[in-house]
């Protein structure tokens, strides 16, 4: 069985991301459609797993998904929990900060969304935002940076142990791969609504953000939330590895089910 230790960010603060290559398929077992198989398999697991959370109604869990522009968010969302119940997934996508989300401190938009008990979130982008536009635009300065690392380790230590399990994955795509994902986008009529022109503006800074994504996974890749990088050039290997992590740790949670009610023994329905 592949192992995900090569891919989780030390907490020791060292990292480079230039080491792992946005091609590689570890976790590929067989041929594409085999490997489709296998992701619908884990998608029914995660569904019985997340019943069983629910059930539990006492902990929770935050799957945090980060990454350039087409890197695949939203396709992970869309076929990791294709057979997942809408009832106790909540999707949670963070744009450009409103004027009122700016007059208050950063995480502040955040508190108000971190899952309740039973509940599997998903944070479509997320706080890290933060550490990582104004970062590139040199809208902060390096204090100001690391200051947001340490409230951000602290932000999600009090998640934790408070009883959520936070998940965070860095979706890892080549450049060239977002040049053929962005093209597809402007060639597709029915895609095109996906395109911004901003996108562009953005893909000019690709080695800044690299650097940016680089330092702040290894200031917040911590014992109690680590950080991995999930190679996505595969778009079918970036779900099977995905959905393979969320399953592994919802099964190591040891989620237990309400006990039985004595009082329904023999209990019959007329």
């Amino acid at each position: 069985m592949a192992s995900f230790k090569p891919y989780r960010v030390s907490s020791n603060g060292k990292f480079k991301l230039s080491k792992i290559d946005p091609g590689d398929i570890p976790f590929a077992q067989g041929s594409e459609d085999q490997q489709r198989e296998q992701l619908t398999e884990l998608a029914i697991e995660l569904d019985k797993l997340q019943n069983r959370l629910h059930a539990e109604g006492r902990r929770k869990v935050l799957l945090v998904l980060q990454g350039m522009d087409t890197s695949g968010k939203d396709g992970t969302i869309r076929w990791v929990f294709s057979r997942t119940s809408p009832l106790g997934v909540r999707v949670i996508p963070f744009k450009v900060p409103s004027e009122l989300e700016r007059a208050h401190d950063f995480l502040w938009r955040c508190h108000a969304v971190v899952p309740g008990s039973g509940q599997l979130m998903i944070w479509n982008r997320s706080h890290y935002e933060d550490v990582l536009v104004p970062v590139v635009e040199e809208l902060i300065d390096k204090k100001e940076t690391q200051r947001r690392y340490r409230q951000i380790n602290d932000f999600e230590r009090l998640l934790v142990e408070t009883g959520t399990t936070v998940i965070k994955c860095m979706l890892h795509i080549s450049s060239e791969e977002q040049r053929t994902r962005l093209q597809e986008r402007i060639d597709t009529p029915g895609k095109q609504w996906k395109f911004s022109r901003g996108d562009l503006a953005v893909r000019l800074k690709w080695d800044a953000y690299q650097t940016a994504y680089e330092k702040a996974l290894a200031a917040t890749s911590t014992e109690h939330a680590p950080w991995h990088v999930i190679p996505a050039n595969s778009k079918t290997h970036r779900n099977l590895m995905i959905a393979q992590l969320l399953v592994r740790s919802l099964k190591d949670m040891k989620l237990q089910l309400p006990p039985a009610d004595p009082a329904l023994e023999g209990l019959v329905v007329t």
